[in-house]
């Protein structure tokens, strides 16, 4: 690791509380270099001076760190196995679901969940938690307003009763967005709260080391209920859920003891 990466990684935890070393670094770095080249800075060095002085600049390394990609009902059919399969099982427990969905991005994922959980209740007893680090995408998450792309797996019936059309942009139905609580959350350096019956954590887990991910994988097995179902996205198997007292319930889906 070059001298210059080391500071920036040491700077940066000292100004955001964000440990860039828990992130693989070939990925990182490469997505990093091409903001700064871009911005026209020549090391990472000049680049946290920059960062210090500029809030905007900030920003975009933030969002250039959590990669927001998302969509709704992304990989439409694991969102099947959740409704068709998971929650029945969940809901045959009796009690009202603790839901959270960690690294929520710009909300899509959050607001498929409550669509979703329409399905079995009215939505006023629907109650999500959505956590992100950045707080840009938390305040376009808050907003609910999506280019038509986002859309695409979106069923119809959801995509006429709980969206409206605003030029060439689709804003999410009030009650849906009612559902949903969002909180800033580094998730590597901050508590986790619980216990909950669904914790979804889909698409993030593969930027991190493996160590950061051991790590990671005890925190939400000790954030879940006994029973409780842990979602992840579909490059992220789990080699080995006994270690963190999970079992296989589906393909992607975790269940804790």
């Amino acid at each position: 690791m070059s001298r210059d990466y080391q500071n920036f990684i040491v700077n940066i935890k000292r100004k955001t509380g964000i440990d860039l070393s828990l992130y693989k670094e070939a990925q990182m770095k490469r997505r990093l270099l091409s903001l700064y080249e871009k911005k026209g800075f020549q090391s990472f060095n000049d680049f946290f001076d920059a960062i210090s002085k500029d809030k905007e600049l900030l920003n975009e390394f933030l969002d250039r760190m959590t990669i927001n990609v998302s969509e709704f009902y992304r990989n439409a059919k694991r969102w099947e196995v959740l409704e068709e399969k998971i929650l029945p099982k969940l809901l045959a427990r009796g009690k009202r679901l603790k839901i959270w969905s960690a690294a929520c991005s710009t909300g899509e994922e959050p607001y498929t969940i409550a669509m979703i959980m329409s399905k079995f209740m009215p939505l006023s007893q629907v109650q999500i938690l959505a956590t992100d680090l950045d707080e840009n995408v938390i305040a376009r998450a808050k907003k609910g307003v999506y280019p038509e792309r986002s859309l695409n797996e979106v069923p119809d019936e959801m995509k006429k009763k709980y969206f409206t059309v605003e030029g060439s942009f689709y804003k999410v139905a009030e009650e849906v967005k009612k559902t949903v609580t969002f909180r800033k959350q580094n998730l590597l350096a901050d508590q986790f709260g619980g216990p909950f019956d669904l914790i979804i954590c889909r698409n993030v887990l593969i930027y991190f080391t493996e160590e950061a991910k051991d790590e990671l994988y005890s925190k939400f097995s000790g954030a879940l209920n006994s029973g409780g179902i842990f979602f992840v996205g579909s490059t992220e198997q789990i080699f080995n859920p006994g270690k963190y007292d999970f079992e296989t319930e589906d393909t992607f889906f975790y269940r804790k003891k």
